[in-house]
């Protein structure tokens, strides 16, 4: 046990319970010690605790904390996204926003031109789709709502008629900037004289925004800070120059960028079926948040 995360239910010695049986208490920690007839359990604050065997009435594992980023809900995280471009038009339904890029730069991308249909809309259903159809069509846009894949939202507009769009769905994926970081710098290390070849990277910074390019142009990225959190978008690298660690180092500028700027966490979006990004990002630290999926009318 030790080294686990457990849950210990101790008597209290001389003491009494509300049912005037012992009293008892849990103790929830790491266990650091055991043995000698006795264990030690160290809290999350406050000083270890040291309680004899004999005194333990139960004691099982626990799984470990989630970190702070992780228990972060799904519609908080995807907020962060609203704040990728800077001209996005946005419109509150209750807790959903109704959002479009009016002046989209190439293709429309649907987390710029979808609704975030995440929380409660504040309204019944057949409202929220009504709303949601009525903003899009208004602006000559395709009706799209953007929403956690296997949630009752998901659940609700599918039963409506509502169908996923192909190819649509992503991964949220998470991670600790520093330990990120870390693992970028050292993957770019070993991938040797391709990569230090690209030579210095070009650094365009517009406010809380970032591009970075390297190899004089071969290998490019965006960021985007928002509070804490740097959001990573438009990762391409030329095809031609693929596997040399080109992108590694852009992420590693990108990230290096955010640290700077006191980001803590770093964020991305990357489709379920791309296993080269997905690896790529595995390797530096980033873990699944949730999954989203787009959804259109099916009559569309």
């Amino acid at each position: 046990m030790v080294g686990s995360r457990v849950v210990v239910r101790r008597i209290l010695p001389g003491e009494t319970g509300p049912s005037g049986g012992p009293a008892m208490t849990d103790v929830l920690g790491i266990c650091t010690a055991w043995g000698d007839g006795r264990c030690v359990i160290a809290p999350e604050s406050g000083d270890p605790v040291e309680i004899r065997l004999a005194d333990i009435v139960s004691g099982k594992p626990v799984p470990p904390r989630p970190s702070v980023r992780h228990r972060v809900g799904a519609r908080a995280a995807e907020q962060h996204a609203l704040t990728l471009w800077a001209g996005l038009e946005t419109e509150p339904l209750g807790e959903w926003v109704l959002r479009t890029d009016p002046a989209p730069v190439g293709r429309l991308l649907k987390r710029a031109n979808s609704c975030l249909a995440m929380g409660d809309p504040g309204v019944d259903l057949d409202a929220a789709v009504g709303r949601i159809e009525a903003f899009y069509e208004g602006r000559g846009r395709r009706v799209l709502a953007q929403v956690e894949r296997g949630s009752a939202i998901d659940e609700a507009l599918s039963a409506v008629g509502w169908t996923p769009v192909p190819g649509g769905d992503a991964h949220f994926l998470i991670a600790s900037l520093a330990r990120a970081l870390r693992a970028a710098r050292s993957a770019s290390r070993s991938a040797g004289r391709s990569a230090r070849s690209a030579g210095e990277a070009r650094v365009v910074e517009e406010g809380d925004r970032v591009l970075v390019e390297v190899g004089d142009g071969a290998a490019a990225g965006r960021a985007t800070l928002d509070g804490d959190w740097l959001g990573l978008h438009g990762l391409a690298v030329d095809e031609a120059m693929r596997r040399r660690g080109l992108g590694t180092a852009v992420v590693a500028e990108l990230l290096d960028w955010g640290g700077e700027r006191g980001a803590t966490t770093a964020w991305l979006h990357v489709e379920v079926d791309n296993e080269p990004a997905l690896a790529l990002y595995e390797g530096l630290g980033f873990s699944p948040h949730h999954t989203c999926r787009y959804l259109e009318p099916v009559s569309r």
